[in-house]
């Protein structure tokens, strides 16, 4: 009985490689200053807030101020969920 022919597989070429965009959101390049800002704003608000015993930043919000200050504290965390 004959031998059947032996197939090769062709070779593995990668797909052509997708060119870089000026600004690629893929790479998720803005989450780490993003959210270094968040958390530094939240801190320097609470931060504002005790040193001038509560007339700064925004005297109206009188202790709110803190909720606010936490406030972009979370925002940071919430942030960081999309870094990769």
């Amino acid at each position: 009985m004959p031998k059947s022919r032996i197939r090769k597989k062709a070779d593995y070429t990668p797909p052509p490689a997708k060119q870089a965009t000026a600004l690629n959101l893929n790479s998720r390049a803005w989450v780490a200053p993003v959210m270094l800002g968040m958390f530094l704003l939240g801190l320097a608000w609470i931060v504002l807030f005790y040193v001038t015993d509560g007339s700064l930043p925004i005297d109206g919000l009188d202790n709110w101020n803190i909720v606010v200050g936490f406030g972009f504290i979370a925002a940071g965390f919430g942030v960081s969920t999309q870094w990769k």
